[in-house]
């Protein structure tokens, strides 16, 4: 279909959530990223989040991260006007490392150059093989191993937060977990992960509303926020990956609004944030559509909730200055 025209241009907008890589026969870098962008909506400012690239080549194992914010300050270092690309960095520390990991978030610190502001150490996990998480082996229930929550207690001392990313079968563990530390802030990635692939395809009614219920449940921990986001990956099973042509934003914004609603109902405007999940979901819908299809959902709500779903939530959580 042809391009679709820019729903309100002027809205200001951090994107919450996306990556920057070249691995795998991928390129997508900040000349890629700032391609997207520029199809036309205002993004302001965007947070960087770790995909196990530029990876240093020799040093201690637990340091080897450290090459990839390396990498993403420098590219924050290049673009000098908006959009600021990696205005917040989100890394990758193996927190199982417990209280020796501190060393190493004190590195990511000193070279974010200002920007480190959380880590990310992805644990979903299904006993469906179809379901493996590609990059490493996760555990059953790893938030709630000991050595894990050794390491997670080494966030707040720092004012780091932690993105959490697993599947919706999983949310009782990130509660779990946030009760056991209010003081850290848990950044929930892609609503939750509800699934609708491998065993659970064609399932979406059944998903929905252990999802919903978890989500409720989880809303009660106030340290918790949630990135609204990731719905164009496979694994979340809406198929439009496997559309010859393209979906228009309205048809985009009918499938996903029940999980949008749902999750700033829960929430709140002030702890939902809205994001691209660039390039992943890149397979299912254009930058351009993404962002309208928001737009279109968020409509019925006030300026000043649009204001915090489309930028003030996820610049205070990550601390993006205006």
């Amino acid at each position: 279909m042809s391009a679709e025209p820019i729903l309100e241009p002027s809205l200001r907008i951090v994107d919450a959530h996306h990556h920057l890589r070249d691995r795998d026969g991928e390129i997508y870098l900040a000349e890629q990223y700032l391609a997207d962008v520029a199809s036309g909506h205002r993004v302001v400012a965007s947070v960087a989040v770790e995909t196990s690239v530029r990876y240093r080549s020799s040093g201690p194992a637990a340091m080897r991260p450290i090459g990839e914010t390396e990498f993403l300050a420098g590219t924050a270092q290049a673009c000098l006007a908006p959009p600021y690309v990696a205005a917040a960095i989100v890394g990758y520390a193996d927190l199982c490392l417990g209280d020796d990991v501190a060393a190493v978030l004190e590195a990511h610190v000193t070279a974010a150059r200002g920007r480190f502001r959380g880590v990310r150490m992805a644990t979903p996990w299904h006993e469906d093989p179809r379901l493996e998480y590609p990059r490493r082996a996760v555990a059953p229930h790893a938030l709630g191993e000991a050595r894990f929550r050794r390491g997670f207690a080494q966030l707040a001392p720092l004012g780091l937060a932690f993105d959490a990313w697993l599947y919706h079968t999983q949310l009782d563990d990130v509660a779990d977990l946030a009760r056991a530390f209010p003081a850290t802030t848990i950044v929930l990635d892609h609503v939750g992960g509800p699934l609708g692939s491998g065993p659970f395809e064609g399932r979406r009614r059944e998903v929905f509303a252990p999802w919903r219920e978890a989500m409720r449940a989880l809303a009660a921990c106030g340290n918790v926020v949630v990135k609204i986001g990731g719905f164009g990956m496979p694994v979340m099973g809406f198929g439009f990956d496997r559309m010859r042509q393209r979906p228009g934003s309205a048809i985009v914004a009918e499938a996903w609004r029940p999980y949008i609603e749902t999750t700033v109902e829960a929430f709140g405007a002030a702890r939902c944030m809205f994001e691209s999940n660039f390039p992943p979901d890149r397979q299912s819908v254009s930058y351009a559509t993404l962002w309208n299809a928001f737009k279109r959902v968020a409509a019925a709500w006030s300026p000043a909730e649009r204001a915090m779903l489309f930028h003030d939530t996820a610049a205070r959580v990550y601390g993006i200055a205006a």
